[in-house]
């Protein structure tokens, strides 16, 4: 009976493996097929590993929106095992790539959701990366997982972001607290933050303002919410989540700069994976900031924001 239940268990564990695998295949089309065009030339045909063939390969990888530094973190170590006689034929070095890219990529996200009960999660991003639907997108997970869930509609200079945020959450049966437009972001934080107390919400998540125009008020202004934050609750921001546009590409970069400079920046959420060929930006991100990837976004439906799986994304992106 026992062995019956694990052997059930194990098959379920694989078969979402397997359906994750290639949700990631399918959605990440773009990027592989851009690596395709750009790959065909260097991987094709078995080959000597040569200067021209890492020449040709940079090019390549620049094509995906790696960034230059990324891709010499990627070669360096390949350059070295070439110099010493290994890695000799192309499809040696392929294998040898997907590890080196994999090293990069693994870094292990903080839990989801913290420990802290409330557990408040600051959702930060500029204007138009889908910071507010990926709130609603979360929301959704942590309800069918079975926690209590409430949204906080601290982006008040945006009437648009609080009245998107008050229909995910008639939508998702999920409560919403807010304030009028143009009222102070802190005090909505301050009392979203009381009220997930006084109901033993388990998480609040927090929608903040997102003005690229006005950066330094924009991060001034984080910096007081995080502090009211703790005000309400020793502690809190217990996770602070950075939505990135993929289709942004290397402008990605400044913007992981500007919030960090913020408030520490605790891991990403990478949303329009399916729509770009820019997939690449995940590894330049991760290299360069060494801040884990918990969740991309696939689509636009509400269960395609999927946990971000290094393996599952390399063996996508990677014709």
């Amino acid at each position: 009976m026992f062995k019956w239940l694990r052997q059930k268990e194990e098959k379920t564990a694989k078969d979402q493996e397997k359906n994750l695998w290639g949700k990631f295949r399918e959605r990440l089309s773009h990027t592989r097929e851009r690596l395709k065009e750009s790959l065909e030339d260097v991987f094709v045909i078995e080959r000597a590993v040569d200067e021209e063939f890492f020449e040709e390969l940079e090019e390549a990888l620049i094509t995906a929106d790696i960034n230059i530094d990324t891709i010499k973190a990627l070669l360096t170590p390949l350059r070295i095992k070439v110099s010493q006689g290994e890695l000799l034929k192309s499809s040696e070095f392929k294998k040898a790539l997907r590890a080196e890219m994999l090293k990069i990529l693994s870094l292990e996200p903080p839990p989801f959701p913290p420990e802290a009960r409330p557990a408040a999660i600051f959702v930060v991003g500029v204007n138009g990366v889908g910071k507010t639907t990926s709130i609603a997108k979360l929301g959704f997970r942590l309800k069918n997982t079975g926690f209590s869930v409430m949204f906080v509609a601290a982006d008040t200079f945006r009437a648009a972001a609080i009245e998107q945020l008050e229909n995910w959450g008639q939508r998702l049966e999920i409560p919403v607290i807010k304030q009028k437009p143009g009222a102070d972001p802190a005090s909505v934080v301050f009392e979203g933050l009381n009220a997930a107390k006084s109901r033993q919400i388990d998480v609040a998540l927090i929608d903040t303002a997102g003005r690229l125009h006005t950066k330094y008020n924009l991060m001034e202004e984080l910096k007081k919410m995080a502090r009211v934050a703790g005000k309400a609750i020793p502690g809190a921001p217990h996770l602070n989540m950075l939505v990135i546009d993929a289709t942004t590409g290397q402008n990605a970069v400044s913007q992981v700069k500007w919030f960090s400079q913020a408030l520490p920046v605790h891991t990403l959420i990478i949303t329009k994976m399916d729509g770009t060929a820019k997939g690449g930006i995940a590894l330049t991100l991760a290299h360069l900031f060494k801040i884990p990837i918990s969740f991309i976004g696939l689509g636009e439906k509400l269960e395609d924001l999927e946990p971000f799986d290094p393996k599952a994304f390399v063996d996508a992106i990677l014709p």
